[in-house]
């Protein structure tokens, strides 16, 4: 009566000295009075006014135990006590009753129930007995109390699942059931919390795979549990939650639940996000958010809800000045850095986040694509059996390729390499278009979702339709250089006749009332106008392709000279006969044994007037100049749907390449001679004689080619394809072709910078050369000025390839390099050695520095090179575009894409007061919205893949087709792979939660 209703804690101590007294001194007797009806009274009825609930009672039954402890009536009080604990945890204790318990039960595990039915039972009903704990107050000394009791039971269940291993699992399966539950009356508590860290890291893979595969849990059981475990990352002192946290988060992606992420993302964020504010529980919370918002990349809208809020946690963060909280700040810092830059469409939201984070240090672009590639959801590797197919999501190359729509790869190659130069695909991407339909729109629309789709291949039917040349057949194989200048024109008089319309609409809504006649008369002259444009008022095409060429041709009897400058957007390298390569002389060879094979059919799309076309749009053909027009250029551009070629026709080329190599020897060609050749004076005699108006007949006469006006990126289309009058076919030159990765252009500036372009816009400046024009490698022309001409440094940017053994049958890929930007390069040093020669002087011999540089600066820039071949993408090498044409044979390069270093009128990344973060300008709302649809769209397309497939699995026993899972792969790709080892259904089927 005194230890348990004692008046005071004088009187209470006095109690139990005195009951201690009994025990130590008077056995028998205590023994007698301590037995099994006066225990199970306590337990079942109290003592006096106070309620068996109460923690006192347990604590006189633990003091009694300790001083019978060598009686033999104990094992009677052990027995009963392993019953009325399970009692006990059945009633689901209050929190200070079951820490009493548990700490009674760890000081005498003997009174924990026995036997594997009732072991299970007691770790399950603790389960659900932590499950109901509140705390009963709100200040720190409460708070304190609270998590202690909680760490007590928990700290009980961890001793019996290390000596009884059984118990765990079931006791796992109990504590998911709780929080997947779908009672709102009932909210499991946060101190479930407590039970993660004793769950052994090992488990994790097993456990976790077992969950997300099982079809018995319900996607709204999955939501309701992975939002309850966010919540647990508020309890203090808990270690692992965010490691399980995360690694569910993984499971669900790696099996392509991509709703139940969504929603789990979109309702946690914000609670997450608020943790940060508590040091206690921050390191979990921040390695959840970091998750969270890296793996949602398919929309800003997870984002968005946290950035109202940042500010406030950077400045809360700053005036800490605790190391902890500076650490944080950098790790936080980098992370907004990262979704700022996936999402850079809104410098509103952003302005006051970058005001803040100014003084810290910002990671690298390089650093940022590589966090973002690594934590996508779709680029979660599935542990799943092999059963299952691969994830399809955006390779590790974080770029998405091109579906072939039926030989299109002529198209996806030319696109990726127009994607790939950096200043146009800026340029296309923050131009105002909306409500326009244009060509240029839809261009717009396929480089934002080539930039952030989530779809490891994008279809590009709409652009295929709106950009293919009317006489190219749907669905047969094209010249991709004839597609390229097509859609360069395209763009190029699209903008020119928008621009022309808006000044046509302006001045009218200045003007006075006009008759319609002058207003008529008004529109006319604009148009007229329209070519004259100023270097201000320049098309996008031809202010990053658009370079001009003067051609002078002196003639060699009166020496009277005419010149005419060409726009140009690529320039057509004829291949050189091995002739020039080796003599020096002066010399006019009027036929030549060799003409037929180097014979190139040109194609040219100009808008020039019939009579204006320039020289450089004439095929000279030995005997007879033929002016190209459009409808010739169907009959020799077209390339049919596979690469199966007659033994006929290979025998007809190889005999071709044969000559060819016989003719070079071992000098292999480069870009730099077969541009020095295109540039090299030239002789007009014989059938091709000019037509001298002051001499008022035909005369010998010297042609020179110098580009007066440098582009931005120079293409190079290497003429490859040229046609025998024998066998009336096109034939591939498969010559190999070194290609320089820097390159130097000899330019001539215009004497005027105004000089206007005669015989309007032309799309491509191409010469054939065959016949009496083989001599081009002459005395210089006393016409040409004695100055040099300025050498401008480029870079590759990007290789088409062509593989196949004729015009008749092939397939394009392309490689690309990653360029950040315009600006200044790191190889400007070497430029004196990298340098290509005048006309006037001699070819670079072999012993050229160029191709010892190129490795050194290959080896500096790793992974810098992508293979885009339609679906698939993948990393390669700048060796490997080097070294295609000698390991196959058939794969030659035949357009490359220049970009000449140390611009000045790049694209201006810092605007917008630096708010495009990653380089690319922020994309208009609309297509924003777009791509987050389709990406949304997407990501439950691969989940419905995924749980058929799931299901196919189960039902088939892994059973499988040898054809693969899709008898229709689109063109150009591969089918599904799967990866893995077999079998491991046994362990999973009796881990299913």
């Amino acid at each position: 009566r005194l230890v348990l209703q004692g008046p005071d804690p004088f009187q209470r101590q006095v109690g139990r000295q005195v009951l201690e007294a009994y025990g130590r001194y008077h056995r028998a007797e205590f023994e007698a009075f301590f037995n099994r009806g006066l225990v199970l009274g306590l337990l079942q009825r109290g003592y006096g006014e106070l309620s068996n609930r109460d923690p006192a009672i347990l604590d006189y039954i633990q003091a009694g135990l300790r001083l019978i402890m060598s009686c033999p009536s104990v094992l009677e009080l052990f027995e009963l006590l392993q019953v009325e604990a399970l009692r006990l945890v059945c009633e689901r204790p209050a929190p200070p009753l079951c820490a009493r318990l548990c700490q009674l039960l760890g000081d005498f595990p003997q009174c924990l129930p026995r036997g594997r039915k009732l072991s299970l039972a007691f770790c399950q009903q603790l389960v659900r007995s932590i499950a109901h704990f509140q705390s009963q107050g709100s200040r720190e000394a409460e708070l304190r109390l609270y998590v202690s009791q909680v760490t007590q039971v928990s700290g009980l269940l961890r001793s019996v699942w290390k000596a009884e291993p059984d118990t765990l699992l079931p006791s796992l399966q109990e504590l998911f059931a709780v929080i997947s539950a779908a009672d709102t009356s009932f909210e499991p508590s946060v101190a479930l919390a407590s039970l993660v860290q004793h769950i052994p890291l090992q488990m994790i893979t097993v456990l976790i795979r077992s969950l997300t595969t099982d079809p018995n849990v319900k996607d709204a059981s999955m939501t309701q549990a992975l939002c309850r475990m966010i919540d647990w990352l508020s309890w203090p002192l808990a270690q692992h939650v965010e490691t399980w946290v995360i690694a569910l988060l993984k499971g669900l992606a790696a099996v392509q639940k991509f709703t139940i992420l969504i929603d789990v993302t979109l309702l946690k964020i914000e609670l997450v996000f608020n943790r940060l504010w508590f040091p206690l529980v921050r390191p979990g919370a921040l390695a959840v958010l970091s998750h969270m918002l890296l793996s949602f990349q398919h929309s800003p809208e997870a984002f968005h809800l946290i950035v109202p809020h940042v500010v406030s946690l950077v400045h809360s963060f700053k005036r800490d000045g605790l190391p902890s909280s500076t650490a944080f700040l950098m790790q936080f810092t980098e992370l907004i850095h990262c979704m700022m830059y996936h999402y850079s469409g809104f410098p509103e939201l952003y302005e006051p986040i970058l005001e803040a984070v100014k003084d810290m240090p910002k990671p690298t672009e390089e650093k940022i694509k590589l966090i973002l590639s690594q934590s996508a959801w779709t680029s979660q590797s599935s542990s799943l059996p092999s059963c299952l197919s691969r994830l399809s999501g955006k390779s590790e190359t974080g770029k998405t390729g091109l579906i072939n729509l039926g030989n299109t790869c002529y198209m996806n190659s030319v696109i990726q390499a127009l994607f790939m130069a950096t200043d146009f695909r800026r340029h296309v991407l923050s131009l105002n278009l909306n409500g326009c339909n244009s060509l240029m729109r839809k261009l717009q629309h396929l480089f934002a979702f080539l930039a952030h789709t989530q779809r490891e291949a994008y279809a590009p039917r709409i652009f295929f339709e709106a950009s293919r040349p009317p006489w190219f057949t749907p669905r047969s194989q094209q010249d991709c250089s004839e597609y390229l200048r097509f859609l360069l024109d395209r763009l190029h008089e699209e903008e020119r006749t928008l621009k022309a319309l808006s000044l046509a609409k302006n001045s009218e809504s200045i003007m006075n009332e006009e008759s319609q006649t002058q207003e008529a008369v008004h529109k006319a002259q604009v148009f007229a106008e329209a070519p004259c444009m100023g270097s201000e008022e320049r098309t996008l095409i031809e202010k990053m392709f658009g370079g001009k060429l003067k051609t002078t041709i002196c003639c060699l009897n009166c020496k009277s000279m005419s010149q005419k400058e060409e726009a140009f957007t690529d320039l057509s390298l004829a291949f050189c006969p091995p002739t020039s390569l080796e003599d020096v002389g002066p010399k006019c060879v009027e036929h030549s044994e060799v003409k037929d094979d180097y014979m190139v059919q040109t194609n040219t799309l100009t808008t020039s007037p019939a009579a204006e076309t320039p020289l450089s749009n004439l095929e000279v053909n030995g005997e007879h100049d033929t002016v190209m027009n459009e409808g010739a250029i169907k009959d020799f551009s077209t390339e049919p749907n596979s690469e199966n070629t007659t033994n006929s026709e290979l025998s007809k080329v190889q005999d071709n390449r044969d000559v060819s190599q016989r003719l070079v020897g071992k000098n292999t060609l480069s870009v730099t001679d077969l541009l020095n050749y295109f540039l090299a004076p030239e002789i007009l005699s014989g059938d091709n004689k000019y037509y001298c108006e002051k001499c008022a007949s035909l005369q010998n006469a010297e042609k020179t080619m110098q580009i007066i006006e440098e582009p931005e990126y120079l293409i190079l289309t290497l003429l490859r394809f040229s046609y025998d009058p024998k066998c009336h076919i096109r034939r591939k030159i498969l010559d190999n072709v070194s290609l320089p990765l820097v390159l130097e252009l000899p330019v001539k500036r215009a004497a005027s910078p105004l000089a206007v372009v005669s015989g309007g816009w032309s799309a491509g400046v191409e010469i054939s050369d065959i016949g009496e024009n083989l001599a081009k490698k002459l005395k210089p022309s006393g016409a040409d000025e004695v100055t040099c001409p300025q050498l401008v440094p480029y870079m590759l940017s990007s290789v088409v390839v062509h593989s196949g053994v004729s015009s008749e049958s092939g397939h394009y890929y392309s490689y690309a390099r990653n360029v950040t930007g315009s600006g200044p390069s790191g190889l400007c040093h070497q430029s004196t050695t990298l340098s290509l020669v005048s006309p006037q002087d001699k070819l670079l011999t072999e012993d050229s520095p160029c191709t010892v540089i190129e490795n050194d600066l290959d080896s500096e820039m790793p992974r810098e090179w992508f293979l885009f071949n339609d679906s698939r993408v993948t990393f390669t090498s700048f060796q490997s575009v080097q070294k295609i044409t000698s390991r196959f044979p058939k794969d030659t390069a035949y357009v490359l894409f220049y970009k000449k270093q140390n611009s000045t009128c790049g694209f201006n990344t810092s605007s917008a007061n630096g708010l495009w973060v990653n380089g690319d300008p922020p994309l208009q709302k609309d297509l924003m919205d777009a791509i987050t649809k389709d990406n949304k769209l997407y990501l439950q397309e691969q989940e419905l893949s995924a749980r058929t497939q799931a299901l196919q699995a189960a039902s088939a026993s892994c059973s499988f087709r040898p054809n693969g899972f899709d008898d229709n792969d689109p063109p150009g790709s591969c089918g599904p792979t799967g990866g893995g080892g077999g079998g491991g259904f046994s362990t999973v089927g009796r881990l299913v939660f």
